[in-house]
């Protein structure tokens, strides 16, 4: 019992939760131990058991603890087996929370209704063949259309990450090298790891990945580079033209490289305030370009869209043709439907606004906290902290879940982050982002 006490510096619901915190991230509390009972704890401290209650229901919403009815209240142990290791870690543990910043999901209320495109679509689902084009024709030529640069082929799949997926498949094998950004999304981790295959973790900046350790990383004669040209995941970057021009320069002039393909996953394109862009435009022949439209439409339709040299995308199509065949041409009509009709459209364009103001609002509060943050593109944004878990739960403490930094580092560095969806806030930001300068150790608790 000393241990809690010794440890605890402030008898508040957010000081007895950070503590405890600290203690389960260090180990000394090990996933399966018993807490003491609340009034147990509350005597010692001298508050009451609601501080106390206070403090376990913040480390029960941050994933720390679980109660087992009379049996008490234990750490909890790792769960979520059917998810992969980085994002069992990014998924945290579901609970309820006031207000929710740690999905990266897109504000549902924002998405464009599906009531119109659903009437269009046909009352069977009948396809003439099973050798049929897999991309309905209709599709194809809006995408062809609104591609960044003139691919040779594009196709559909079931989404951004099974997009990747396939395109690592045909470039890469058990062994090679992948160029990564480093934050970047923590899926393109674990895929890498089930593959077998080393991740070089290159910096990022404002403009995207760092030129000269992208240059340092391609001496290393990689297979792959995944970037995220726009709305970067977890930063909120989106890549320069300039700086586009430069990687693909880079790229092309080193003799290391000379085979290395380029995979874009531009994940939020539509709700993206920064300009189309692409490696593309300068080495179409090396580059797949992914477009998924799961933010800007809806993460359930599961689409995105798959450009690039036909050598390659024909070669993921036939692979596809031997599992799924194709995506549903249902969901491609839907698609379709969303992309040229005036009221989807406009749908979207106001939800690119509201995210704008939102981030903008978030960076601007934070800013006047004294917590200088640059306005992020898309949905998430990169808040620097003093301690990942002790800034987790001390927000859970105020009813605010958001997601912890270390999924989305690819290598080890002494800096703390967490991950704020801020395409999720309220209207009124300046609460939340006052408790984010709290928990990240900039003002007063």
């Amino acid at each position: 019992m000393q241990l809690y006490l010794d440890e605890i510096e402030q008898a508040t619901p957010a000081g007895i939760a950070a503590a405890l915190g600290r203690l389960i991230s260090s180990g000394r509390l090990a996933p399966g131990e018993r807490l003491p009972t609340v009034r147990d704890l509350a005597a010692l401290l001298g508050v009451s058991p609601a501080t106390v209650s206070h403090a376990w229901q913040a480390l029960s919403s941050a994933g720390l603890i679980v109660s087992r009815g009379r049996s008490g209240t234990f750490v909890r142990e790792p769960s979520r087996h059917w998810l992969p290791a980085r994002t069992q870690t990014l998924a945290g543990h579901v609970s309820d929370a006031r207000i929710d910043l740690s999905r990266g999901t897109p504000d549902p209320l924002l998405l464009p209704a599906l009531g119109p495109a659903l009437s269009r679509v046909s009352q069977r689902a009948m396809t003439p063949s099973y050798q049929a084009l897999p991309v309905i024709p209709e599709l194809l030529t809006v995408l062809t259309g609104s591609w960044p640069y003139p691919a040779e082929a594009i196709t559909v799949v079931d989404g951004a990450l099974d997009a990747v997926s396939r395109s690592l498949e045909q470039v890469a094998r058990f062994g090679d090298r992948v160029i990564v950004e480093d934050p970047g999304f923590p899926p393109f981790f674990d895929l890498l790891d089930q593959m077998g295959i080393e991740r070089l973790p290159v910096a990022v900046d404002a403009e995207g990945i760092v030129p000269d350790a992208f240059q340092a990383a391609l001496a290393l004669s990689p297979a792959a580079v995944i970037l995220q040209p726009r709305a970067h995941n977890p930063t909120g970057a989106s890549m320069s033209a300039d700086r586009a021009a430069e990687l693909a320069r880079l790229l092309g002039a080193s003799p290391r490289a000379a085979h290395t393909v380029v995979i874009e996953d531009d994940h939020s394109g539509a709700i993206s305030t920064s300009p189309d862009v692409s490696l593309g435009r300068w080495l179409p022949e090396r580059v797949l370009h992914v477009r998924s439209y799961s933010k800007s439409h809806g993460p359930d339709l599961r689409i995105a869209a798959l450009g690039g040299p036909a050598a390659l995308v024909d070669r993921i199509v036939a692979r596809r043709m031997l599992g799924p065949g194709w995506t549903s041409r249902m969901l491609q009509t839907i698609l379709h439907e969303l992309l040229t009709d005036g009221a989807s459209m406009a749908q979207v364009n106001e939800a690119r606004h509201v995210y704008f103001a939102r981030q903008k609002a978030l960076a601007d509060a934070l800013t006047g906290f004294g917590l200088p943050l640059t306005r992020a593109d898309g949905i998430n944004a990169w808040v620097p902290v003093a301690d990942e878990r002790d800034a987790i739960v001390r927000l859970a403490a105020s009813g605010i879940r958001v997601a912890g930094g270390s999924p989305f580092l690819a290598s080890e560095r002494p800096e703390s982050f967490i991950r704020v969806t801020a395409g999720a806030l309220p209207d009124d930001v300046l609460p939340v982002a006052r408790a984010i300068a709290a928990a990240a150790g900039v003002l007063p608790v």
